[in-house]
């Protein structure tokens, strides 16, 4: 049967819009600020949507960062109740604080119980090196067993271009991240272990009657809503932070990498996260269920059935651009009854400036049964007419 293409250009509003996309007094998207960074990537949380990227996928020293796969994994085992914040461990001759000078720890002691739950806070607040080592020995048995398991969760995650030695991050040869997959691993902290994550947005953590800051400054910008992730630093990483914060209904993650100073890589997140605020923003047209289109149905017992989408449509467009937005929808058939609730019946696209962003499976909501005989004998004879 002739593929039936149904193109219905309005405007999100539901009124009638021109052909014309863009008016006289659009806006101008400036290119994204230039950072100073070996590597940086910025990405909408909600709809992955990349807003700015450089060298995004060359393979860098992660530093600390790489305590957020650390942390990654910490949280999933207790989701999975493999391990629980209450669980003592005891601290071994290797996670000792003094195994690690001029380096960030927690101040843990050999021989010492420390709870997991203060372990975990020591290594997002405190970054420390000694604390990562404690718990790698004590979910996989070595740090060695905890790398295997680091690896094995960014394969899942698909962060395809990283690999892991050790749980804290210091340099050694073969262990290497991306800003792409950074920002990845920061989304999978935010969305899969939510309780873990909630961690980031802590400011300082006190331990063995030591107090320490987090080292992600952004955290008291009052500027920005920033609600974590991660510094990072060695003299072969440069300094680097993985940034994720809210505005509205938006969350970005900023990722960069390999910068001169704290400063500048304070300085370089704002930039990326400010021009992503900006210029951008993240809207949901279509709520899931919602009607989208009544189309001629054949054959059933009514002569209309309606159309629309199972899920949300958050997109990320340039501010201001959204009664500019326009949507087509497909059939794949011509509608005959009988039809279930939720069949498939096309594809729903949303365009922007003429460009498709955008497409979903177009669904009936609701159930159309077979009409009577006498009445599908005329909509089959109309129908073999049409065609």
């Amino acid at each position: 049967m002739t593929l039936l293409k149904t193109k219905l250009l309005t405007k999100l509003c539901g009124l009638v819009c021109s052909a014309t996309i863009f008016s006289a007094s659009a806006q101008i998207l400036p290119s994204a600020p230039q950072i100073n960074a070996k590597g940086y990537f910025l990405v909408d949380y909600t709809t992955g949507k990349v807003i700015a990227e450089g060298e995004a996928d060359t393979k860098l020293a992660p530093a600390s960062l790489t305590k957020m796969m650390t942390s990654y994994v910490i949280g999933v085992e207790i989701e999975a109740g493999n391990i629980a914040p209450t669980d003592m461990v005891t601290i071994s001759e290797k996670a000792w604080a003094k195994n690690f000078p001029g380096s960030s720890v927690m101040f843990v002691e050999v021989g010492k119980q420390v709870s997991v739950d203060d372990l975990n806070h020591g290594i997002i607040i405190q970054s420390g090196n000694d604390a990562c080592v404690a718990m790698a020995e004590h979910i996989a048995g070595s740090e060695s067993a905890f790398a295997d398991l680091m690896n094995a969760h960014a394969e899942k995650l698909g962060m395809t271009n990283s690999h892991f030695i050790n749980s804290h991050g210091l340099d050694t040869d073969e262990h290497y991240t991306t800003p792409r997959d950074m920002a990845t691993l920061g989304a999978a902290l935010i969305r899969d272990v939510p309780d873990e994550y909630a961690l980031y947005k802590e400011k300082s953590f006190t331990f063995n009657g030591i107090k320490q800051y987090n080292r992600n400054s952004l955290l008291w910008d009052a500027s920005l809503d920033v609600d974590g992730i991660k510094t990072g630093h060695t003299s072969e990483a440069g300094y680097s932070l993985v940034t994720s914060a809210t505005k509205d209904d938006m969350r970005l993650i900023a990722v960069v990498m390999g910068t001169d100073s704290e400063r500048a890589r304070k300085v370089e997140s704002k930039k990326l996260l400010n021009y992503g605020f900006r210029f951008f923003e993240t809207i949901t047209p279509y709520k899931a269920g919602d009607s989208f289109a009544d189309q001629r149905i054949w054959m059933g017992n009514k002569e209309t059935v309606s159309l629309g989408i199972l899920e949300d449509t958050p997109i990320t467009i340039p501010r201001g651009q959204r009664k500019n937005l326009k949507a087509n929808f497909e059939l794949d058939k011509t509608l005959e009854a009988p039809l279930a609730k939720g069949t498939k019946v096309g594809t729903l696209f949303l365009e922007l400036d003429g460009e498709e962003i955008s497409q979903y499976p177009l669904v009936t909501l609701e159930e159309i049964e077979e009409g009577s005989f006498f009445s599908k004998i005329y909509d089959y004879l109309r129908l073999q007419i049409m065609q």
